[in-house]
């Protein structure tokens, strides 16, 4: 008979007895449940006590979460939580300083579970902890015990923050700021300040002025790694409350301060592993500092501003200087002024500032050509010149440039996303460098010239390069380089080339092609497809091929006998082509007008049995004489093959690089010898693609496994199976 659905079978636990297992009925009342426990033990006054979990956080069951209990878990019959807070409440008053401590070492163990937080906050028991507190007079252990169950019990938000006095704010925040205090009781004291700044706006501004930024700096200069996090916390916490005016105050007082680089320093690079808490804390800092760009990146350019004016005619006049331009007329001016902004690549030359009406990166992108121009003035001024002397179709623009590629780093840094609250994606190089996304534009923008240049891009490439610039930051990035050179030379060697290979190897692991059982199913596929390609090359020789002659006086009687090619005028034609045993080359002379000719008709003939070598361009005796006569396509396209002793030789010039592949593959089969043109190599790849997706068509969305399952043990005996040795009677 299935167990019903209201029973639960458990085991319950008490010191110095035997476990019970009963079947938990959760319709009854559990005060019903708790006097059957007791009364199997002997157990009086069963409303004194209550039932916890043994395992992970030792909950009290109540009413409200019995039904979270599950077939086979394990209970403990306890003291009740109302009898423990009262137990408690009056330890923590003993004037016995160990029962003290231990009263409080338990509370701040007990306080985590809610029941037994109410009943104690009933009591007013968070009263005595807000005293030990303010007094200050306990040693620090007891301290630390108090202070722990003080945030256990706020934790759970039955009693409000702002209930509490200055008074004990300022206590707090005291022992933030001394250093004689003990390492534990600053940790607990840093994360208390933390939840009062986060409750109300009230309490940050008292807080605020209790503990100063330079307190927290301090804080993460310690070895400890416990007070640095907590201390970082504090720092985010405060960033995160105040408002955008404070914020940006706050944030460049801690620039002034060197915060980025005692993080970089102490944090980082430190010979132990940075801590999750604190890696989300880095990135959150990131976030919050580089989202003060977000006011300009949403801002366009102001038409009516001279300072900004001024600061676009500046990027023209460092790149295009001419002493003469004011003694040009007005309308020469505005002439001369359009053509040097359309050479600096804005798309409205006649109005560049309509260029920067796009937001974003709106005026970021002004800001950070000025800061490239003034920073490295002869980096731009050559990146200027330089495209703006090439074909304005093969010019890379420097202002749309810039203007996209400021967009694609406010997109890669997320500018203006507010930070996740499970974020952790950090770089070390914010904490390596000040003006982080102006810094990465100076060197992303000669990057995008040199990706320019690389692919030979025009005009109509624009997106198609930024694509890959994109691409080449975001991987770049992804590594997490610790400093600005190692990013330069990281991203500098990410060229064009190698993205398509990387582009290339993710597409084959996307379709599992790569797999080691996919690899190993290729390599056994391979001679299959190889015999194909073979019979494919000997079927084109069988078919045969038409050969040009090439003429050349100087080369007449040097060898014995040299026949097919040279010596004779470019016109003349012959004819070769395989025996369809594959035993005999036949060739002979053509006409121009002849389709391919019989068998019968090619008189000249080498049995396949006397060709000793297979030569190819350069070494062919053919192109041996006057080479440098010869072009290289020429070279490229030439073949020979040695017969009979190697005393003679049969010279061939193919018309295309194809045929040249076909003949030569075809031949090395003859001879017994692998084939080893680019043709075979490609054909082989497509034919083992092809048959590998063909196999592969009932797998699609089934992930496939990098080794096959083990195979399991064999049985201890065989007796299961069928003997048929034995006839049937």
């Amino acid at each position: 008979m299935p167990p019903q659905k209201d029973i639960v079978k458990i085991a319950i636990q008490m010191p110095g007895a035997y476990p019970q297992l009963i079947d938990l009925d959760q319709k009854k009342p559990l005060s019903t449940v708790i006097k059957e426990v007791c009364d199997g033990w002997n157990i009086n006054a069963p409303e004194k006590h209550a039932l916890q979990y043994t395992d992970g956080i030792q909950t009290y069951i109540t009413e409200s979460n019995r039904l979270d209990i599950k077939n086979g878990s394990i209970l403990r019959l306890t003291t009740a939580p109302g009898r423990c807070a009262d137990q408690l409440y009056t330890g923590i008053q003993n004037l016995n300083t160990d029962v003290k401590c231990d009263s409080l070492k338990q509370l701040a163990g007990i306080s985590t579970d809610v029941t037994f937080a109410q009943e104690f906050i009933n009591r007013d028991g968070h009263a005595l902890l807000v005293d030990i507190v303010e007094r200050g007079s306990d040693s620090s252990e007891v301290l630390a015990h108090a202070l722990k169950a003080f945030m256990e019990l706020m934790d759970h938000g039955i009693v409000s923050w702002e209930n509490l006095s200055t008074v004990f704010i300022k206590k707090i925040a005291g022992y933030v700021s001394l250093k004689a205090v003990d390492a534990s009781v600053q940790q607990l004291s840093l994360a208390i300040l933390e939840s009062m700044v986060l409750s109300s706006s009230s309490l940050f501004e008292q807080v605020q002025q209790e503990v100063t930024l330079e307190q927290l700096i301090a804080h993460l200069q310690v070895q400890n790694q416990q007070i640095q996090t907590k201390a970082m916390a504090l720092l985010i916490a405060l960033l995160q409350s105040a408002g955008d005016g404070k914020k940006r105050e706050m944030i460049e007082f801690l620039g002034k301060k060197s915060l980025r680089q005692y993080i970089n320093k102490n944090i980082i690079h430190t010979s132990g592993a940075v801590g999750d808490e604190m890696v989300h804390y880095l990135y959150v800092l990131q976030s919050v500092t580089l989202n003060t760009l977000e006011p300009k990146m949403r801002t366009p350019l102001d038409p009516y501003s001279q300072e900004q004016r001024a600061l676009l005619h500046g990027l023209r006049q460092l790149a295009f200087e001419f002493d003469s331009e004011a003694s040009l007329t007005t309308e020469k001016r505005h002439s001369l002024c359009a053509k040097e902004f359309k050479k600096l690549g804005f798309s409205n030359n006649s109005n560049p500032g309509l260029d920067l009406n796009q937001t974003p990166p709106g005026l970021l992108a002004l800001e950070t050509m000025v800061y490239f121009s003034s920073r490295y003035p002869n980096a731009y001024s050559r990146f200027v010149l330089e495209n703006s002397s090439r074909e304005d179709k093969h010019g890379c623009p420097f202002a749309r440039g810039s203007i996209q590629l400021t967009l694609i780093l406010c997109e890669i840094l997320r500018i203006g996303d507010p930070p996740s609250e499970t974020g952790q994606d950090y770089y070390p190089l914010f904490f390596a460098q000040d003006r982080l996304l102006e810094e990465l534009f100076c060197i992303c923008i000669q990057l995008l010239n040199k990706t320019w240049k690389e692919m030979r891009a025009t005009q109509e490439d624009f997106d198609k390069v930024m694509q890959v610039v994109r691409e080449q930051i975001t991987r770049t990035l992804s590594s997490k380089p610790t400093s600005l050179d190692l990013f330069k030379n990281k991203v500098n060697a990410l060229n064009y080339s190698e993205i398509l290979k990387l582009r290339q190897t993710e597409r084959l692991h996307q379709e599992e092609t790569l797999a080691p059982p996919v690899l190993e199913l290729k390599e056994r596929l391979k001679p299959e497809l190889l015999e194909l390609i073979r019979q494919q090359r000997l079927n084109r020789l069988c078919h045969g091929t038409l050969f040009r002659k090439i003429s050349s006086r100087r080369r007449q009687g040097k060898y014995r006998r040299t026949k097919g090619c040279a010596l004779l005028p470019l016109h003349k034609l012959w004819y070769c082509r395989l025996s369809p045993n594959h035993k005999v080359l036949h060739y002979g002379d053509v006409d121009e007008e002849s389709e391919t000719p019989p068998i019968e008709a090619l008189q000249e003939k080498i049995p396949v049995a006397d060709i000793k070598a297979l030569l190819t361009g350069k070494d062919c005796p053919h192109m041996k004489v006057s080479r440098s006569s010869l072009i290289k396509e020429v070279l490229d396209l030439a073949f020979t093959i040695t017969y009979d002793l190697e005393e003679y030789q049969l010279n061939f010039v193919a018309s295309s690089r194809t045929d040249f592949c076909l003949w030569t593959d075809g031949l090395n089969v003859l001879l017994g010898k692998d084939m080893t043109s680019e043709c075979t190599q490609s054909e082989l790849d497509i034919l083992l693609s092809m048959e590998i997706k063909l196999r592969l068509l009932d797998l699609e969305n089934i992930p496939i496994p990098d080794a096959p399952p083990p195979v399991p043990k064999p049985p201890s005996n065989l007796h299961f199976c069928y003997d048929f040795s034995q006839t049937e009677q």
